[in-house]
């Protein structure tokens, strides 16, 4: 069976080019020129990965992001951001806001056709090992069930991406992790994205840890990793 993508792109020739192209990959596509059609669309029928504009009508590219990731029936939907909002800074809100990647225009498709493979191999692979339901580390408690981080009793508020690493780091924590090892690893083998990406996620890990006065020896091993910021 196919995958289903959906599109949400204000630009029509933007929007028809990328239908077009996924189409022609493989892909069961349906394009929207807003946000507010495609959420309505999404408690119909999930797809299974969602492309974003970020400068939509109406209701922003980010918001409908935030809407996905906050419900427990969408949050599991991979989503890539595709925009002209080119900054540092615009790319660490949209990974915070829950984006799996973040393209900027101008783009190649064959180029968002392999980063959107590259996501669902991912999403796909299911011979990994069970995680360790619980895992403790300094005053850290991560339940790798439900997905949680708590520093005592004050939850984490962590992106996908942050946990992932997170819960890599932490089961490492007795070596440096070499940069190539974290993007194969939480990334994909054959991601294409910028290496800042990484960056950008230990950077607001970092900071996200460091409001947390009691991590001291979590913060001390951050300061460890094979990471050059």
């Amino acid at each position: 069976m196919n995958k289903t993508i959906f599109i949400v792109e204000d630009d029509e020739n933007i929007r028809q080019m990328i239908k077009m192209a996924l189409t022609s990959f493989g892909y069961a596509v349906t394009a929207f020129d807003n946000a507010e059609d495609a959420l309505t669309a999404v408690c119909k029928q999930q797809p299974d990965l969602m492309i974003f504009d970020i400068m939509l009508p109406e209701m922003s590219g980010l918001e409908a992001v935030a809407q996905l990731k906050a419900s427990a029936k969408t949050e599991h939907i991979p989503i890539v951001m595709l925009t002209a909002k080119d900054s540092e800074m615009d790319k660490v809100t949209g990974l915070d806001y829950g984006a799996d990647d973040y393209i900027t225009k101008p783009f190649g498709v064959m180029e968002l056709g392999a980063r959107i493979r590259s996501i669902f191999r991912r999403v796909d692979k299911v011979d990994a090992p069970p995680a360790e339901e619980i895992i403790a580390a300094a005053d850290l408690t991560i339940n790798n069930q439900t997905r949680e981080v708590k520093q005592g009793q004050t939850i984490l508020e962590l992106t996908f991406k942050e946990y992932e690493l997170l819960c890599m780091l932490i089961g490492q924590r007795d070596r440096i992790v070499p940069r190539e090892e974290l993007l194969n690893t939480v990334w994909g083998f054959d991601f294409l994205g910028e290496s800042r990406t990484l960056d950008i996620h230990i950077r607001t890990l970092r900071q996200k840890l460091a409001t947390m006065r009691k991590t001291r020896n979590i913060l001390r091993r951050l300061e460890t990793w094979d990471i050059d910021l």
